[in-house]
Parts: C-alpha cells; sequence; structure tokens
C-alpha cells in the first residue's frame, strides 16, 4: 500500500519561504509522477507543480512559476517543494500526490492514484 506524508507547513509572514517535505512509502518510488496540489477554503483543489520519476521533467502553474521549485530525492523516496516569495492568495493545505501513469505531466487530479493528508501553508500580510 502507497502512503504519502506530507510535512513543513506552517504559518509565515509575506514574503518568507518554506519547504514542503512528501515522504513516500510502498511501491517503487522512481515509477511515480509527483506532484503538489493545493486547496483553499471554498475553492476546487488545483496543480502547483509536479516531477516526472526521472526528474527530467518538472511543470508549474501559473501563478508560482519563478517562486517555487519541485524535486525529489529518489533514494530517500521524498518529494520536496522549495516555496519562496511567498504570498497571502498562496495559503492553502497542500497536497502532495503520486500518479503511477505514464506519459506527460498531468495537472487533472484524477490522473493522480494516491494522495496524502495534507499540509497547511497560511500566509499572512
Amino acid at each position: 500500500q502507497v502512503q504519502l506524508v506530507e510535512s513543513g507547513g506552517g504559518l509565515v509572514q509575506t514574503g518568507a519561504s518554506l519547504r514542503l517535505s512528501c515522504a513516500v512509502s510502498g511501491g517503487t518510488f522512481t515509477m511515480y509522477t509527483m506532484a503538489w496540489f493545493r486547496q483553499a477554503p471554498g475553492k476546487e483543489r488545483e496543480f502547483v507543480a509536479g516531477i516526472s520519476g526521472n526528474r527530467i521533467s518538472t511543470l508549474y502553474a501559473d501563478s508560482v512559476k519563478g517562486r517555487f521549485t519541485i524535486s525529489r530525492d529518489n533514494a530517500k523516496n521524498t518529494v520536496y517543494l522549495q516555496m519562496n516569495s511567498l504570498k497571502p492568495e498562496d495559503t492553502a493545505v497542500h497536497y502532495c500526490a503520486a500518479s503511477s501513469s505514464w506519459g506527460a505531466l498531468s495537472t487533472h487530479t484524477n490522473v493522480y492514484d494516491y494522495w496524502g493528508q495534507g499540509t497547511q501553508v497560511t500566509v499572512s500580510s
């Protein structure tokens, strides 16, 4: 059984940085495309960033390009999201997700098979 456990969320001020981590157990980590999504109160879950299993390809939402960086350590079965220059609109529960589907990185939630429980990121103005 594949399990994803996020950590690293918190309350920060505008302009600060946070690094989220997602530890994956079960399955073969390098076979999974990994992604981060987020969901703010009253809004749909939205794609933030994704990375391929071989780390060659990455994809970012326009709203985070240039500020966030996704990476993965395949030796540690962990994916990271480095978030810089945080804004109040980044406030949301951030979720880690894994997809066993082959092909291009996807921004759609239904492509991802496994999800973590989420970690809250709150950015105060």
